[in-house]
């Protein structure tokens, strides 16, 4: 089964059409992990087949919701309740998660299936991810790159069609500079607004938990299921979840961008005037 260019969307489509089943989706994604020289996985979700077979008995009774039966990889900071959460650390291979985090387990609710946990720098301390003690992830475009960090792994499986949607955690850049060094789509929440419960901290006051996808939109999608207050979580915010998918689609053309002049030249700016007049 050919997993490249499989989004969000086309993956719901191909459900609600039959083409495919999803323990055939999984077993797809396996295989492509097992060949995979990235080392963009630190460990693979034995359980995750027979996740599948359940989800195709829910797709037997009903239309899929955009998420149910989704294949997702999450950064190995993140607890998966029965999987390893190592950190990126030695000093935590053999630490299994007692409970999933937030994020995870309102995605899980909405369906999703965790292919494994991927790799990422040593308690997501690094922007390469050569500072994993289970060794560095080569960027799938140009294996002589690093794929940026923390959430390397994150971000390189997504590129290397390991998986079609993953989580990462950012601090200072850790999802959006592997975005950009693997060509992927990564976001960084306003704070507070993803639970950072069942996230190994690194700074507790600037961690965010987040999505990273092929699109913009099914960035969205994965927002849309886990923002939201958390009572395990003081720090997230008691606010209204808009529909961020929703928002994807809209027409508006106004744009309004704000540039500090302490840092860029008249030059600079009268270019950056021009190029969203022409826009």
């Amino acid at each position: 089964m050919d997993t490249k260019k499989l989004d969000i969307e086309k993956i719901n489509k191909g459900y609600q059409k039959k083409e495919f089943s999803a323990q055939e989706l999984i077993k797809s994604f396996l295989a492509n992990i097992k060949k995979d020289k990235t080392n963009s996985f630190i460990s693979i979700n034995e359980n995750a087949l027979a996740e599948a077979k359940k989800i195709d008995a829910l797709l037997a009774k009903k239309k899929p919701n955009k998420l149910l039966g989704l294949p997702i990889a999450i950064k190995d900071t993140i607890m998966v309740e029965g999987l390893r959460a190592t950190a990126g650390s030695r000093m935590l291979a053999n630490y299994i998660a007692p409970y999933s985090a937030t994020a995870v387990e309102r995605l899980e609710k909405a369906g999703v299936i965790v292919l494994g946990k991927t790799n990422c720098d040593e308690f997501a301390m690094g922007s390469s991810n050569e500072n994993s003690g289970f060794g560095p992830v080569k960027n799938p475009i140009d294996p002589t790159r690093v794929p940026g960090g923390s959430s390397g792994g994150s971000a390189a499986a997504i590129a290397a069609d390991l998986a079609p949607v993953a989580l990462g955690t950012d601090t200072g850049g850790s999802i959006r500079q592997p975005a950009a060094f693997c060509g992927v789509v990564g976001m960084k929440p306003t704070y507070g607004r993803v639970s950072r419960y069942g996230l190994i901290a690194m700074a507790s006051s600037l961690d965010q938990v987040g999505p990273l996808a092929k699109t913009v939109k099914d960035s969205a999608y994965l927002l849309q299921a886990m923002a939201g207050f958390d009572e395990h979580d003081s720090t997230s915010a008691d606010s209204l979840v808009s529909d961020f998918p929703r928002a994807c689609e809209s027409q508006e053309k106004t744009l309004r961008l704000g540039v500090v002049k302490e840092y860029a030249t008249q030059k600079i700016q009268s270019e950056i005037t021009i190029a969203i007049d022409e826009v």
